[in-house]
């Protein structure tokens, strides 16, 4: 190799194709050999899936939200069903979480219970996200006195005592699905206008958002075509968060009495039930409370994940 370069010099020999060789190429042309393009949520979910905790919460949820739809199917019994003949029966091959004090088989009624508390979790964070976003992109982009009373009224309603307000509606309202979620919705969307707010004046001079208001659109296109897009990163983060939040709250609302209202049964009420017994019949708390936790634990770890993916900083 070095003799035919000193030639080609000597030589004043012309550069042509032929005399080169083409290396680790064959049969790939330039755009094969580039990265593959990727959209943005492609590769937020690329980050996330490459983060083996948040897909072990991911797997979590699922398996918990497939246990709660398919196993009162499986086991083929009724959760509301009571024969007193069988009751405080320990966990054994037909009652697999055993029986409670009313001989009501706890695995339908623990599979039950968490649809409920899910149900309202997720209708208490739709609540919030809606009010919240509305609200805080309506701040954060008029400014001004309609910032002042927006703020001003997130204030008062935030520092309102929430024990105080869930008893009081509980009273007014009666104990039911409808007043538990307006009640733990009431307060709950502060958090999230402020956030948003504090994310909409900081995109709000943005060239595009100009651009919008210079072609004539209203506040309402602005606000959900422009800012709260722009915003959903985050958004998002704050959902995953919110639901475990608000479904321990409907668990300690349940675990007080201020929960639903039987026949009706959640997890909160379950474990309500099964404190009672813990000195004889533990099982009766522990299996309501063990989905409690992996539940809570599997959004926690999936909102951790995708903190990380929709991170623009880790973007590569």
């Amino acid at each position: 190799m070095v003799e035919n370069q000193k030639k080609i010099i000597e030589e004043n020999i012309p550069l042509t194709d032929d005399l080169f060789q083409r290396v680790g190429t064959k049969g790939l042309s330039g755009e094969d050999i580039g990265k593959k393009s990727l959209t943005y949520w492609a590769d937020v979910w690329r980050r996330f899936h490459s983060n083996k905790m948040a897909t072990l919460g991911l797997i979590l949820l699922i398996l918990v939200v497939i246990l709660l739809f398919v196993g009162p199917i499986i086991s083929g019994k009724d959760y509301q069903f009571i024969n007193a003949s069988i009751k405080n029966t320990l966990p054994n091959s037909e009652y697999w979480f055993g029986t409670d004090d009313m001989g009501r088989d706890l695995f339908t009624r623990v599979c039950v219970g968490g649809r409920i508390s899910i149900y309202i979790g997720l209708c208490c964070t739709l609540v919030m996200f809606v009010i919240g976003a509305l609200v805080g992109a309506l701040a954060g982009l008029k400014g001004g006195i309609v910032d002042d009373l927006i703020m001003r009224c997130c204030e008062f309603i935030g520092n309102l005592p929430y024990l105080i307000i869930v008893v009081i509606l509980s009273m007014v309202m009666g104990r039911s699905l409808f007043s538990l979620v307006f009640a733990m919705s009431l307060t709950a969307w502060v958090g999230t206008a402020r956030m948003v707010r504090g994310q909409i004046l900081q995109i709000k001079e943005q060239d595009y958002v100009q651009a919008a208001k210079a072609l004539g659109a209203d506040t309402g296109r602005i606000i959900i075509k422009h800012l709260l897009p722009n915003t959903l990163g985050i958004i998002m983060v704050d959902i995953t968060m919110s639901v475990p939040g608000f479904i321990f709250s409907e668990a300690f609302l349940s675990y007080i009495g201020l929960g639903v209202r039987p026949p009706e049964t959640s997890w909160g009420a379950l474990a309500s039930a099964g404190q009672q017994q813990l000195m004889f019949y533990p099982y009766q708390l522990f299996f309501p409370c063990l989905l409690i936790i992996i539940t809570i634990l599997s959004f926690h770890l999936i909102g951790d994940g995708l903190s990380d993916a929709l991170d623009p900083k880790l973007r590569q």
